[in-house]
């Protein structure tokens, strides 16, 4: 995930093209795959390490939304509207993931799996939206 966070990085300073979207498709679901799998397979006895997991996966996808958000700022027009309409949802979405990785945290033994896969279930949810925002990028 930090290639990804870096690939991001590196690309927005890249004159003239747009960051996101030199990112595959691809590429960015492979990863988003790769990290929900990863958050499910978590037990409960790794609560404190999926909770840490979570962070980090929200904080990387803080920093993509925020490109997004440099970028909707140089737009004009109809294209700043669905961008900011597009951050918006984003937003609504990170603030779901973080209400379920908060009731990952606290969930008890019994509820973990519920509170586990609610969570990584919000987190998909919120990749499949970035996806769809930087699809309409190119």
């Amino acid at each position: 995930m930090r290639k990804v966070l870096l690939m991001f990085c590196l690309l927005a300073l890249a004159p003239g093209q747009p960051a996101v979207a030199q990112t595959t498709a691809k590429d960015v679901s492979k990863k988003t795959a790769e990290a929900w799998d990863a958050v499910k397979a978590y037990t409960v006895d790794k609560q404190k390490d999926a909770v840490a997991y979570g962070r980090k996966l929200v904080r990387e996808t803080d920093a993509k939304i925020s490109a997004l958000e440099r970028e909707a700022a140089t737009a004009s027009g109809e294209i700043k509207a669905q961008r900011d309409r597009d951050i918006k949802e984003l937003k609504a979405k990170r603030a779901q993931a973080a209400k379920k990785l908060d009731e990952m945290g606290k969930a008890t033994a019994s509820a973990w799996d519920s509170a586990k896969d609610g969570f990584a279930d919000a987190y998909k949810d919120l990749h499949q939206a970035y996806d769809k925002a930087v699809k309409k990028l190119k």
